[in-house]
Order: structure tokens, then C-alpha cells, then sequence
């Protein structure tokens, strides 16, 4: 995440207090967790507040994806330590991890009880074609950052061949993809 930097100063400063009221709205108004989040991650902290750059933004996603653990969760721990070290990072990840574990404390307390109830199984069937448009919202909108060129497009469609098409591993695609980019580097600098 340090290669890229940002273009513009942050409109705000990000103090711990900032940083875990900005993941703590994420993470209370965004459902669907993960991929569903990454809109609003980067409204709020590239287009809102200016902390990172767009570049920075696709650099965390590729990072946060390749590491153990929600991408959200992620990608909040490296916001809140480039931005504020550790204390950052904490409020970051206590921000993004608190409503889901309040929410979902409450809803199975409730939920296992009324699981079968017919108007809930209607709302979740409902709710699982809006998941899918949420995530596709997320798809393309890092798309547009992350794919700049014809090498980009072609990488990011055979990434694709391999996930879908071959069901290849995420972190071996990620790994094969870096690989790539730094040959083509290499390449481009003789």
C-alpha cells in the first residue's frame, strides 16, 4: 500500500475517533458484509475523506484479499495503521466488527426462533438477489479503478477464467497475477 500515494491531502485528519466512526457507519448501514462494503469503504475514506488514493484503495483490496480473515476487517486494519499505526488500526477494525457483532448477537438470539417462520424465508429469498446486485456494484465499480489498460483487462479475464472457469485458489491467482505484473515490469523497463 505504500507505492501508490494519494493525489490529494485528506479533507479531514484521521484520528482514531475519525477512524472508528467512519468503519463503525460502514459497518452498521452495509449488509452483506465483505465485497458488499467495498463501495461504501471507498466513498468513505477515498472520496469523502481523502485518506487514500484510488490506486492505495486497489492496492489494499489486492492485500486484504490475499490475507486470512474478512476483507472489510481487512481493509480496515490497513487503513487504520497507515493512517494512525496501531491505535489507528485497532479503532479501524473495532469501528468495522462491532455492529455485526451486536447485530448478529441480537438476531440469533431472535432468528432461531422464527427461522421457519414463512414471511422471514420470504425476506431472505428476497434479500439474495439484492446481495448479488450489491456485489456486482462492487465488482465494477473497483473495475474501473484497478483495469487502466488492454495488459489489465486481459489479466483480470483470465483471473477470472481461472476462479470461475477452473476454481483455482484465490491466493494462487493473486500470486500468479503478481508474478505477471512484476515480469511485465521488468519487461517494460529494458
Amino acid at each position: 500500500m505504500q507505492a501508490a500515494r494519494s493525489s490529494t491531502r485528506p479533507k479531514v485528519a484521521p484520528t482514531p475517533f475519525r477512524l472508528f466512526k467512519t468503519f463503525l457507519a460502514i459497518g452498521a448501514f452495509t449488509f452483506g458484509g465483505g465485497y458488499v462494503m467495498l463501495p461504501l469503504i471507498k466513498r468513505s475514506i477515498v472520496e469523502h475523506s481523502g485518506w487514500i488514493g484510488e490506486d492505495e484503495f486497489v492496492d489494499a483490496i489486492a492485500i486484504a484479499q490475499s490475507s486470512p480473515g474478512p476483507i472489510a476487517v481487512n481493509i480496515a486494519t490497513l487503513t487504520g495503521y497507515k493512517l494512525g499505526g496501531y491505535t489507528g488500526a485497532f479503532f479501524a477494525v473495532l469501528g468495522a466488527s462491532l455492529p455485526s457483532f451486536l447485530i448478529i448477537l441480537m438476531v440469533a438470539s431472535v432468528f432461531l426462533g422464527i427461522e421457519n417462520n414463512p414471511y422471514v424465508r420470504a425476506a431472505m429469498t428476497g434479500m439474495r438477489p439484492a446481495i448479488v446486485a450489491l456485489m456486482a456494484s462492487a465488482v465494477y465499480d473497483i473495475g474501473k479503478s484497478a483495469i487502466k489498460n488492454r495488459f489489465a483487462a486481459l489479466l483480470a479475464l483470465l483471473a477470472t477464467v481461472a476462479l470461475i472457469g477452473f476454481n483455482v485458489h484465490p491466493v494462487l491467482v493473486l500470486t500468479i497475477a503478481a508474478a505477471v505484473g512484476l515480469i511485465k515490469s521488468r519487461f517494460a523497463a529494458e
